[in-house]
């Protein structure tokens, strides 16, 4: 986290921090990068230095690099009080000296972005930090809340939402759901390796599969069963946030929808590898992922019809 020198003006801090955050983007997430393109320039830009801070404080506390080599860290809940100090004082519009916190400054003061869901997005890394486990499907939901549900809420003040518009803001919360639950079913051999395991603890009894037990060959079949229902879950979630996609602007609306397809092909990729999801890495094609935004241009010409969230679903904290 090394600071930056100060720059001389405003605008040529902007522009070196727009130039930083989409190089972030580019390193840390082939799909979110080619999904950002599809909005309109100032939204582009935006959702840019939003991904640089939100990607720089998840490398800070796992210690990796864009999303890579995640390790243990022995002094997590430091570097969380680290990034608290820092967001804060973005927040409050000050000059942090880092690059991705003097991105929030800027995002945070064009979009008017409530300081509410960037400390969400911390309580999780906090979650993390104190090395916390769902203990129910409900606290498997908060926490996704808490890592992907309030940045899918931030991406939504950034692409135009108003802050105090909850209903739209529920469904941009389930996009994020989606997504940490696709990244949780896909990455929980990886999660293992590092001493973490997201599969709510009442799953587990459920499937007879031993505390910390549950990467072992005997239980793979019963792990089929668990990442299957968390893909199961996720799609719900997707399909609750393509119905919010219809209040976007249009751009944004072809941008959202591409990236709910695009990512949503990892949860149901680990679904059709069953045994086999954990052997390598699920990913998706280059070819699947410019099929996606063809049949996004497509869809976000489409109105879907409006109808009301379905109340079996989570529901963020207000």
């Amino acid at each position: 986290m090394q600071p930056l020198e100060k720059l001389s003006s405003n605008r040529a801090d902007r522009a070196t921090l727009v130039t930083a955050a989409r190089a972030s983007i580019a390193r840390g997430s082939k799909s979110f990068a080619l999904a950002s393109n599809l909005f309109d320039r100032a939204t582009r830009e935006r959702a840019w230095l939003l991904y640089a801070w939100c990607r720089a404080c998840d490398d800070i506390v796992d210690g990796q690099d864009h999303g890579h080599g995640a390790r243990h860290v022995a002094d997590a809940e430091r570097r969380v009080a680290v990034i608290a100090e820092r967001t804060e004082a973005a927040l409050a519009g000050a000059v942090v000296g880092d690059m991705p916190f003097d991105a929030l400054r800027v995002v945070a003061a064009e979009t008017a972005l409530p300081a509410r869901f960037a400390r969400d997005l911390i309580t999780g890394f906090r979650l993390d930090a104190e090395e916390w486990r769902p203990r129910s499907e409900n606290d498997l939901y908060r926490y996704c809340y808490y890592v992907a549900g309030a940045v899918g809420c931030m991406m939504a003040i950034v692409m135009g939402i108003d802050p105090a518009d909850d209903e739209t803001l529920d469904r941009a919360c389930d996009l994020g759901v989606a997504f940490q639950l696709a990244n949780i079913a896909r990455d929980i051999e990886e999660d293992d390796r590092v001493g973490r395991c997201y599969l709510p603890e009442e799953w587990l009894v459920e499937m007879d599969i031993p505390p910390g037990q549950h990467m072992k060959p005997p239980f793979r079949d019963r792990l089929v069963v668990l990442s299957r229902r968390m893909a199961t879950r996720a799609a719900l979630h997707e399909a609750s946030a393509r119905i919010g996609a219809n209040r976007l602007p249009p751009r944004a609306r072809w941008a959202v929808l591409a990236a709910a397809g695009i990512y949503g092909d990892i949860a149901r990729e680990v679904a059709a590898r069953g045994a086999h999801a954990w052997d390598h890495r699920v990913s998706t094609s280059a070819k699947s992922k410019l099929g996606w935004v063809a049949k996004a241009a497509l869809a976000s010409r489409r109105t879907v019809p409006e109808e009301p969230r379905d109340s079996r679903l989570w529901t963020r904290p207000r």
